[in-house]
């Protein structure tokens, strides 16, 4: 017979103090998980906001500085000689289609440098905008661009001629393709210049042929140009583009650039996440360009006004851009201490009453345009 032995255990308090030190060890787990989260949730929002600001800085800044592109000189150089810059487009176009003025500015309300903008809020639309940039539903807060240039490489033109009623220009083989870049596979407007002259007309073109709507005797193409190789005559995609913010597909706001089509704008989603865009204008010390030619010289910048003409718009010579960016989705961002920390070009945006935990930066630029600056 074998005695009974005594068994051996864990009193009741030992089974606690054993718990709570389980429970302590998996709340500093807890603990470092979300902090490591939250971080790398901040860290991936940053990075998503300055990817997006700098992709759209640089869409902005590519085609602000082609404005008043249009050939081998500038457009304030055709405007100093009056017929040198002819749009085929009746006596009174479109207001797309005026491509004598090649930058043109909608200031939101509530938008000018001193005011200031709750993120959330109730923000104010621009005013005096054509239907034709209202019926793509820009979001308010937000100033408008317009800018009408020619593409930056164009095609040899190697023939002018009238066919029936249209008039046909003729480009060199196998450089048809320089005019359907940018996802433009069918081009509906064109430009025709040389050294002396810029023609911009609508018209169809395949192939190595574009043919200009109408034939009109009083402009016709031939008496103004020489085709290659004994001229200097290219053929080049006129652009007629509106930069704007709108609702992106995903809900939230987006930066859209919108291209003319010959009837309509057909906006297109550039990149997600900016919720606000900011233009100041420089202008030429000149005020009446009708009675002296710019001076090249910009000494005065303000926010785009309804009152001004196209002699206003024409001594546009800089563009100062601003852009709120936000990340897609939430960062664990802190709300701002500041109430007024994030300030794009002088615009105050306040901090919304309830942290959504998104991340927001502002970024500036100051984009001289190249092609509209007098002498170059």
């Amino acid at each position: 017979m074998q005695p009974y032995g005594r068994t051996a255990g864990v009193s009741l308090i030992e089974l606690m103090i054993a718990l709570a030190i389980g429970t302590l060890l998996v709340l500093g787990l807890v603990q470092v998980f979300g902090a490591s989260r939250a971080a790398y949730q901040l860290s991936e929002g940053m990075a998503r906001t300055q990817e997006n600001a700098r992709f759209a800085m640089d869409f902005l800044q590519r085609d602000i500085r082609m404005a008043g592109h249009y050939g081998c000189v500038n457009d304030q150089a055709h405007l100093q000689t009056p017929g040198s810059l002819q749009p085929h487009f009746g006596a009174a176009p479109l207001f797309p289609l005026d491509f004598s003025v090649s930058v043109q500015g909608y200031e939101a309300a509530g938008t000018a440098p001193g005011n200031a903008l709750t993120i959330g809020g109730t923000w104010g639309a621009a005013a005096g905008v054509p239907t034709q940039i209202t019926d793509l539903e820009p979001l308010p807060g937000s100033d408008i661009i317009v800018l009408r240039y020619f593409s930056n490489e164009g095609a040899p033109v190697t023939g002018i001629d009238i066919d029936g009623g249209d008039e046909t220009v003729t480009v060199a083989a196998g450089r048809w393709d320089v005019l359907t870049t940018d996802g433009v596979a069918t081009p509906s407007l064109f430009g025709v210049a040389d050294c002396s002259h810029a023609d911009v007309f609508a018209g169809t073109g395949t192939g190595t042929v574009a043919v200009a709507a109408t034939a009109d005797p009083a402009t016709d193409l031939r008496g103004r140009y020489t085709p290659q190789p004994s001229g200097q005559t290219m053929l080049y995609r006129a652009e007629s583009i509106v930069y704007y913010v709108g609702t992106g597909a995903s809900g939230a706001p987006a930066l859209f650039r919108a291209r003319y089509d010959g009837a309509s704008y057909v906006p297109e989603e550039l990149v997600e996440g900016i919720e606000s865009l900011q233009l100041l204008y420089g202008q030429d010390r000149v005020e009446d360009l009708t009675t002296s030619p710019p001076s090249g010289y910009i000494d005065i910048q303000n926010p785009a006004d309804t009152t001004w003409d196209a002699n206003d718009w024409r001594r546009v010579g800089l563009v100062q851009v601003g852009i709120l960016a936000r990340s897609p989705s939430p960062a664990a961002s802190a709300q701002a201490q500041d109430a007024n920390a994030r300030r794009v070009l002088g615009v105050a945006f306040n901090a919304p009453a309830a942290n959504d935990g998104l991340y927001r930066a502002s970024y500036e630029a100051t984009i001289a345009m190249r092609n509209r600056l007098y002498g170059n």
